[in-house]
């Protein structure tokens, strides 16, 4: 029977995942509570009709308390720089300093370059590349002096750049745009924190079923096959959130190769 252990291998660890009201950031969040982890749970959508789509903050955190785990939720726009420091003030002053901090959290228009608004643009780099940035910023003076902590930023195959034969469809461009820039400030960050024992890593799900995905439809019959269960994520973040800092850092990691490198099959999820 799956359950959480109390006594595991994040015992004593405070995490804090942004997106986790739904999908990939609810998953992940339940996977650290698995291992006795502290979550702090954060999202825009913490109640019933605070979104079109399914999921909240509170369906999270009751998920992680009726298999015995522990956590709470922030709700906060991450768009906002007053509210990412009081979420960080908020969830310091639930649990204690941040021992691991995973930015899933993302907005995200498919709009062909040509067309694309500034609005939209200036929200997009917002929440994908400061956002992450900045939530790193606020944290890392707490890992410093406890030598230790590690960050997990979530990416995308769509960093990869375009290969021929292009896709002429288009509208990926600036989130494909984003995810590169998050991806280069994370190898960027890990080696700056090397020395405090940080890591700073990146996992990049494969295609998965989430209703974020499903509102932009990106499953169909061509992509159907490709289609990866939502626990190879959570496993892999974890995994890089008990890995060694000076050995597993600075990687740019995809779920699935990760768990094979490891020898890894991905834990059921309370």
């Amino acid at each position: 029977m799956v359950a959480v252990n109390p006594n595991g291998t994040l015992r004593g660890k405070t995490a804090l995942v942004t997106g986790a009201s739904r999908g990939i950031g609810e998953a992940i969040a339940v996977r650290l509570a698995m291992e006795g982890a502290k979550v702090v749970v954060s999202a825009r959508t913490a109640e019933d009709g605070d979104s079109k789509l399914p999921g909240t903050l509170h369906a999270t955190v009751d998920r992680i308390r009726r298999a015995g785990g522990e956590a709470t939720a922030i709700k906060a726009d991450l768009s906002s720089e007053a509210d990412r420091e009081r979420l960080i003030k908020e969830a310091v002053d639930a649990y204690g300093d941040i021992d691991i901090l995973v930015n899933d959290a993302a907005v995200t228009f498919f709009i062909p370059v040509e067309t694309f608004p500034k609005k939209r643009f200036d929200l997009m780099m917002e929440v994908q590349v400061w956002a992450p940035m900045h939530l790193s910023q606020l944290v890392l003076p707490a890992m410093r002096d406890k030598k230790s902590g590690w960050i997990v930023n979530i990416s995308s195959g769509a960093g990869i750049h375009p290969k021929q034969p292009y896709n002429r469809r288009g509208g990926g461009t600036i989130y494909g745009m984003c995810k590169a820039a998050l991806e280069r400030l994370t190898t960027g960050l890990a080696s700056e924190v090397y020395d405090s024992n940080i890591a700073v890593n990146v996992v990049s799900p494969g295609l998965v079923d989430t209703p974020g995905v499903a509102v932009h439809g990106l499953i169909n019959e061509q992509t159907k096959d490709r289609v990866q269960p939502i626990e190879y994520i959570a496993e892999a973040v974890y995994q890089l959130c008990v890995g060694d800092p000076k050995t597993m850092t600075g990687r740019i990691d995809y779920a699935e190769p990760l768990l094979k490198e490891l020898g890894l099959k991905p834990s059921e999820l309370v």
